[in-house]
C-alpha cells in the first residue's frame, strides 16, 4: 500500500518552537512526503526562554541551547532553510512566494508565525542601537553588546510583565542600574494577583530595581549618548538603554493577506485547521476556543506551541487529535522560579500557603471560583506546581480551608474534600 503522503509536500513557515517541533513530530507520525521549513532569521532554530535571562549576561549564546541540532534535521529529511521569509501565500494555486521572487507550492501549509514586540507609538520611541524589543537573538545581542558598552549602565525597562521583569533582573545582576516604568498601578497586573505583584516588587527592589507603577511613557528623547524617558506625571528618567516591553503584535499579514478569518490571532479550530482546510496554524500566532474554559483564548507559551504542533502533525497526517492541553508557564527571576498551571482569570478567592522553611520566597497561590479551583502559582515551590497540575487535569478541587492549614502536607488525600 502507497502512503498517501509519499509525494505530498508540508511547508511550515516560522521555526521556533512551534515550527520546528510540527516538523518532527510530522515524521514521528508517519508524513513519508517532504517537509520544508523556513525561517526569516539566520541562526539555527533555538530556545527563547533564555534570551530574557542567560542570553542577556553573556554567559552562553543562541549555539548552546538549540532546539536541534542540524544533523537532527538531515537525518529527519526536513528541509531547513534559514534566512528566508515567505512573502505570500496563494491558497488558490497552493504556492507559496518568498522575498528572493522564488515560489514553493505545497500540499499542506503549517503558519507558525509567533508574533514580534510591539513598539508603541511614543514620540522618539524609534529604531535605534540604544532601543530595543526583546523577542529574538538579535534582539538579545544588541541589548547586551549596548549594555557592556555603556559607561554608565543605566536602563529603563519599558514594561512590568514577564518580559521586562526577567531582562531588570539579569541586568541587575551585571550590576546595571535599572528602572522599571508601569503604566498599570502595579507590575504583572493582567496576569496574577495583586499579592503576587507585590512579592515581586519587594524581590526587585530589594535586589537594587527601581519600580515604578502608574508611569505612562509620552516622550522619549535622544540627547548625545543618552536617553530621556518622560512619563505623563511629570516625572523623567535618564538612560543608556531602553528596552520595551509592553506587549506583542500577532504575525497575521501573511493569513491575512491569504484571506483566512483572524480574531485576535489566526482563527483555528480544535484540529488547529485555519479557515482554509489545507492551512493549519500553531503557537503564539493562533486564537482558538479552549474545551477547559469555554471561550476563544489565545496563548504564549512554549507549552502551548509544542502541544498545538503535536495536534496539527497528527491530523496533517489524518490522525484525528483535538487540542485540549492544560497551559502551564514559568518565570525565572533571581533566586526565584515561578511555575504557574491553569488560568487565574474570573477567581474570586486565593489561597496563599507560605511553608515553614530555611527559603523566605517559597510559597503557593491558589485560585478558585466559588469551589473550584482555576490556577496555581508556586514560587521555589516545584510540589505545590506538581500537586495543582495532577489536580486541574483530573477536574478534582482541594478544599481551600483545608490548603490554609500548614499543619495539612500537601498531597491529594489531605487536601481533597
Amino acid at each position: 500500500m502507497v502512503d498517501r503522503t509519499a509525494h505530498q509536500t508540508c511547508l511550515i513557515i516560522g521555526a521556533s518552537h512551534a515550527g520546528v517541533n510540527a516538523a518532527f513530530a510530522l515524521r514521528k507520525q508517519g508524513w513519508k512526503g517532504n517537509i520544508k521549513l523556513f525561517d526569516r532569521e539566520p541562526e539555527l532554530p533555538y530556545h527563547r526562554p533564555p534570551l530574557s535571562k542567560v542570553f542577556l549576561s553573556g554567559d552562553t549564546g543562541v549555539e548552546d541551547s538549540l532546539l536541534k541540532g542540524i544533523s537532527s534535521y538531515e537525518s529527519e529529511n526536513i528541509d531547513l532553510q534559514t534566512g528566508r521569509s515567505v512573502t505570500e501565500i496563494l491558497p488558490k494555486d497552493k504556492i507559496v512566494r518568498l522575498s528572493d521572487g522564488e515560489t514553493c507550492s505545497y500540499d499542506q501549509l503549517l503558519l507558525a508565525t509567533g508574533a514580534s514586540p510591539l513598539m508603541p507609538p511614543i514620540p522618539g520611541l524609534k529604531s535605534s542601537h540604544k532601543i530595543f524589543g526583546l523577542r529574538t537573538a538579535a534582539d538579545a545581542r544588541g541589548i547586551r553588546n549596548a549594555f557592556f558598552a555603556s559607561s554608565g549602565k543605566r536602563v529603563v525597562v519599558i514594561g512590568g510583565g514577564y518580559i521586562g521583569l526577567e531582562a531588570a533582573a539579569s541586568l541587575r545582576k551585571l550590576g546595571g542600574r535599572v528602572t522599571v516604568l508601569e503604566r498599570e498601578e502595579r507590575v504583572l497586573a493582567r496576569v496574577t494577583s495583586p499579592e503576587m505583584s507585590a512579592f515581586f516588587t519587594r524581590l526587585h527592589t530589594d535586589k537594587g530595581v527601581s519600580i515604578a507603577t502608574g508611569r505612562n511613557v509620552t516622550a522619549i528623547e535622544i540627547k548625545g549618548s543618552e536617553l530621556e524617558v518622560f512619563c505623563g506625571d511629570g516625572s523623567r528618567y535618564a538612560a543608556d538603554m531602553l528596552i520595551v516591553g509592553v506587549g506583542v503584535v500577532v504575525n497575521t499579514a501573511l493569513a491575512q493577506m491569504a484571506g483566512l478569518k483572524i480574531s485576535n490571532g489566526i482563527a483555528v479550530n480544535a484540529r488547529m485547521q485555519t479557515s482554509d482546510p489545507d492551512i493549519y496554524a500553531i503557537g503564539d500566532c493562533t486564537s482558538f476556543f479552549h474545551p477547559r474554559y469555554k471561550k476563544e483564548i489565545r496563548l504564549e507559551s512554549v507549552q502551548n506551541a509544542v502541544d498545538q504542533a503535536k495536534v496539527a502533525a497528527a491530523n496533517i497526517c489524518g490522525i484525528p487529535t483535538e487540542y485540549a492541553s492544560l497551559p502551564w508557564f514559568w518565570s525565572d527571576q533571581f533566586e526565584v522560579k515561578l511555575q504557574m498551571c491553569g488560568l487565574a482569570s474570573g477567581y474570586d478567592r486565593l489561597v496563599v500557603r507560605r511553608e515553614e522553611g530555611d527559603d523566605p520566597h517559597q510559597h503557593s497561590c491558589w485560585y478558585f471560583s466559588g469551589d473550584k479551583l482555576l490556577a496555581v502559582d508556586a514560587v521555589n515551590h516545584a510540589r505545590a506546581y506538581m500537586l495543582g497540575m495532577k489536580l486541574l487535569k483530573e477536574g478534582k478541587h482541594p478544599a481551600p480551608e483545608k490548603l490554609e492549614d500548614l499543619s495539612l502536607a500537601l498531597h491529594p488525600r489531605t487536601v481533597l474534600a
